[in-house]
């Protein structure tokens, strides 16, 4: 049977295929498959219909394998070099159970003890050995394994790959993946004992444990080695699934987990003299909701809050300024961060010469004059970075007539990702009360939320957030 590679084709048809492999998030290897899966199908009815019988045969099933769909779990497992890597071979089938989609990465050492074969045979998916296949690295393939995951394992986990995970290698496919990933890695390490117990493996444990990898295992019990016993086996097929079911389950009901987010709130105050200063109405309340939900939600969260009498959110690293210019210094010192939320009401202008002393009035003398300058754009400033700018900036806009065409102005002014618009006219009641109706203004349009507690907007907010950065992932 004749072949044909990607590489043969001419730059033209290339080009396209590249795009249409992005446009539906997949590698050109597998758009050709599937190009040539519905050109196959659609070529005779006669043979779609001798398909379909031979497909709902229960001895042919099994290695065919559809795309996911975009609700489908993606875990992908990498297998390390150690005589437990024929236990990953179960693995794959008792994820596969649980309707989970899995890609297989292979290492060098894994390929002594298994085959690429009857890994692939077993994940009905090709299987990734390559850090520099021609084919799959032509749209950057390991950054593409490393963000269309929603969790990796990687069973068994030697020695070897513990020590380079823990100080940064990237000598490998594997490698590689791993340190370009932002998904939970679970590790299920295998080796003798004494490897186990020894203090560089530890340290290199203690040190992936500090760095959020999370371990199944290893077990004690009989070793590979003739006489050897004690703690290295790799957990079990069944435990490391259950490990896998958990860790994906937490990860649901903390979307955020593992991302960095910094959140402005409240008014700021600008001084005119040591007494007297210059404020808003704002009350923080939601800027702060709104620092509670993205915390509920796995986030670690930075709150740098203007003066407010609001308590401080729980599990929230709270920051407290006065005015624009502090505000501004502790948002840049607590870059870098993948969100970034700007609800704080900050004042536009400061007093240009603020007094040293109180300013005192006296019968018959003039009406003192306040210079006003600019202050600082926070959002513009962040947003416009070409460095450590978070991935979702969002701005808010406070407006009292014309509130979308003013949003839409401020989201292309500032080069903001989103503003979260709304009308605070004295007779909304928005300003200091409990209650907010918004709307989410973005490049896709504008998009009306209900009335409701400002509580509930903070939580719909945080879950667009969450909805939005797992689709970015997956792109």
């Amino acid at each position: 049977m004749a072949s044909i590679t990607i590489r043969q084709l001419d730059e033209s048809l290339k080009q396209r295929l590249r795009l249409r492999a992005a446009r539906n998030g997949r590698s050109m290897e597998d758009e050709v498959r599937v190009l040539l899966r519905e050109a196959a199908e659609s070529e005779s009815a006669q043979i779609e219909k001798s398909a379909g019988a031979e497909e709902s045969s229960p001895g042919k099933s099994r290695g065919r394998r559809t795309e996911p769909s975009a609700d489908t779990t993606r875990v992908l497992l990498v297998i390390g070099g150690g005589i437990a890597a024929y236990k990953s071979l179960d693995l794959v089938r008792r994820l596969r159970e649980r309707h989970m989609y899995v890609r297989v990465i292979l290492t060098r050492a894994a390929q002594h003890f298994i085959t690429p074969l009857s890994a692939g045979a077993i994940a009905g998916e090709r299987v990734f050995t390559d850090l520099f296949d021609a084919d799959g690295e032509l749209d950057v393939g390991h950054i593409r394994l490393a963000r269309e995951a929603d969790l990796i394992v990687v069973a068994p986990a030697t020695a070897d790959l513990m020590a380079k995970l823990a100080n940064g290698h990237a000598d490998d496919l594997a490698t590689a993946v791993l340190l370009a990933t932002a998904a939970k890695v679970l590790l299920a390490p295998a080796m003798n004992p004494h490897m186990w117990a020894n203090k560089a493996t530890q340290r290199n444990r203690a040190r992936l444990e500090a760095d959020g990898f999370a371990f199944i295992g290893p077990n004690e019990g009989e070793m590979a080695e003739s006489g050897e016993r004690g703690k290295g086996r790799m957990a079990e097929p069944l435990e490391i699934a259950g490990a896998v079911e958990k860790l994906l389950a937490a990860s649901a009901d903390h979307p955020l987990a593992g991302k960095r987010v910094v959140i402005t709130s409240g008014p700021t105050h600008e001084p005119i003299d040591p007494v007297r200063y210059i404020a808003n109405r704002s009350s923080g309340k939601q800027g702060h909701a709104i620092a509670a939900a993205a915390a509920a939600a796995g986030a670690d969260v930075t709150l740098i809050s203007g003066p407010v009498t609001l308590p401080d959110p729980a599990g929230v690293s709270v920051i407290r300024v006065e005015s624009a210019r502090e505000m501004l210094a502790a948002v840049e010192k607590a870059l870098p961060a993948n969100i970034a939320i700007f609800a704080a009401a900050v004042a536009d202008w400061r007093v240009k010469d603020a007094g040293q002393q109180k300013i005192k009035k006296a019968p018959g003398a003039r009406t003192p004059e306040l210079a006003l300058v600019e202050n600082p754009d926070i959002l513009a400033t962040v947003a416009h970075r070409t460095r450590q700018r978070p991935t979702l900036v969002i701005g808010f806009a406070a407006e009292t007539q014309n509130v979308v065409a003013n949003a839409q102005k401020k989201l292309q002014s500032k080069a903001c990702d989103w503003i979260v618009a709304n009308d605070v006219s004295p007779q909304t009641g928005i300003m200091g009360g409990d209650s907010n109706t918004v709307m989410l203004v973005s490049a896709q349009g504008v998009e009306s939320w209900p009335p409701q507690s400002k509580e509930d907007v903070a939580r719909m907010l945080v879950a667009r957030i969450a909805q939005t950065i797992t689709e970015k992932k997956k792109t």
